[in-house]
């Protein structure tokens, strides 16, 4: 598990965004309500809710920064 900063990749967000599996999801309609995370995949989901706690963006440093 990580801990402190994370590093963006540009490419990997452009991928993300821009991926056949996301479109095929959006238009259709195949999206779980928001916070059904740990329904589809618990594992994946505390995963993610660890790691978002222990781990801070350099973007929302630098927002916390210039506000």
């Amino acid at each position: 598990m990580k801990f402190g900063i994370r590093k963006p990749n540009i490419r990997k967000s452009i991928a993300a965004r821009t991926s056949v599996k996301r479109f095929i999801r959006h238009n259709l309609g195949l999206k779980a309500p928001r916070g059904y995370g740990w329904m589809t995949n618990p594992k994946k989901y505390m995963y993610n809710k660890i790691y978002n706690r222990t781990t801070f963006s350099i973007f929302s440093l630098l927002k916390k920064l210039f506000k």
